[in-house]
């Protein structure tokens, strides 16, 4: 949250999706450093999940006068490095037929996170499903997932990760923000897929870069996760999967059902 206002993010909305409580006592620290005004926090009181909570947030900055232009969609456990909303905001100035633009992500071992990623195909998305997690270098989730461009390169992607990125605010109003049925993983996809098929671009800025600190829901509640994380992928192949392909989603179901009882027991013997 710090290096957010220190990047220049204001007012930075904080909606409390867990505990409550949580956001106040992580926030302690910058009230009483004077940032009183540059944070809005709302508790609702319980955890609406991952999108709701972002449109809610939203709503916030849609009403203030004048409303927003921008909107930074971030995880609360991120760190933002120097210069990296510029360089975000410097992109969708010069491309304006592009609605969001995420940055590079890294892990806290200073991994590249793949955060850019394609749309695939049924083949694709059956092949990465049924061997990712054994086989990660296989031919099907290479072509799902190329790799984040190096260097400074703006690049158009297919979607990139809600854990972090730069939106229009008028795009995402547009959009009617993330739909609120997904609960965890997938409303990023989601939302790039329709800003797609809204005519919206979607891309990639290089020379912007931070930090996530990724897994901490997981760590909690791994099982449930992991089959919110399956239920979510079947959620977006059906909403998304029209014509005659659509004759192909019981095999869909299928196919994600059996990574989510290899995904399940994977977990229990790392687990064990």
């Amino acid at each position: 949250m710090r290096s957010l206002l220190d990047d220049g993010a204001s007012p930075v909305v904080v909606v409390e999706n867990g505990a409550p409580g949580s956001a106040a006592r992580a926030l302690g620290p910058l009230l009483a450093a004077g940032d009183a005004d540059a944070v809005v926090v709302l508790a609702p009181g319980k955890n609406l999940g991952f999108g709701s909570g972002v449109n809610r947030g939203l709503a916030v900055l849609s009403g203030l006068t004048p409303p927003a232009e921008w909107v930074l969609v971030s995880n609360a456990d991120l760190r933002a490095h120097p210069g990296a909303l510029a360089a975000l905001r410097g992109v969708l100035d010069t491309r304006p037929a592009w609605a969001i633009v995420g940055p590079r992500i890294f892990t806290e071992e200073g991994d590249v996170y793949p955060s850019v990623r394609r749309f695939p195909s049924f083949l694709d998305a059956a092949g990465h499903a049924l061997l990712a997690l054994f086989v990660p270098e296989n031919r099907f989730t290479r072509r799902y997932n190329p790799g984040t461009p190096e260097g400074d390169a703006v690049a158009e992607a297919g979607w990139v990760s809600g854990s972090c990125f730069l939106a229009r605010r008028a795009a995402l109003e547009e959009l009617g923000g993330f739909d609120e049925s997904y609960f965890m993983y997938a409303e990023d996809m989601d939302l790039c897929w329709r800003a797609h098929q809204a005519g919206w671009g979607v891309g990639f800025a290089g020379a912007a870069s931070v930090t996530h600190v990724q897994g901490v829901s997981t760590a909690r509640h791994p099982y449930a996760m992991v089959a919110a994380h399956h239920r979510s992928a079947l959620r977006f192949t059906a909403r998304t999967t029209t014509g005659w392909r659509r004759a192909a989603l019981p095999l869909a179901a299928a196919v994600l059902g059996l990574r989510l009882v290899l995904a399940t027991v994977r977990l229990a013997v790392k687990q064990a």
